[in-house]
């Protein structure tokens, strides 16, 4: 059974730093690509970032380039979202997600999630 466990939400004022944590388990870690979707309030899901842990690929979503950095290790299966300059829109429920691959269209196919952390970003 695929789990996907979250850390290192809060509260922040803008300007601020987050580092986000998904711990993983049930799956063959390296094989797939892992990242964050987020849900703003009122909005539907939207595909922050991911990793692919096969080859490093990575893929941003244009409103955090420059200021969000994911990583992630294979051997600790856990991945790590460092979000820096936060701003108001970056409030919403963080959700790590697990799909095959990570590429401009993240997510896409078949994938797992977790249960989210919540960021709030105060102005």
């Amino acid at each position: 059974e695929v789990q996907l466990v979250e850390s290192g939400g809060g509260s922040v004022q803008a300007g601020g730093s987050l580092r986000l944590s998904c711990a993983a388990s049930g799956f063959r870690f390296s094989d797939y690509a892992i990242g964050w979707l987020r849900q703003a309030p009122g909005k539907e899901h939207e595909g922050i970032a991911c990793i692919s842990n096969e080859d490093g690929n990575t893929y941003y979503t244009n409103s955090v380039k420059g200021r969000f950095t994911i990583s992630s290790d294979n051997a600790r299966r856990t991945m790590w979202m460092q979000m820096n300059s936060l701003k108001p829109e970056d409030t919403g429920v963080y959700v790590c997600a697990v799909y095959m691959n990570c590429n401009n269209k993240w997510p896409s196919g078949y994938g797992s999630w977790g249960q989210g952390t919540q960021v709030t970003v105060s102005s």
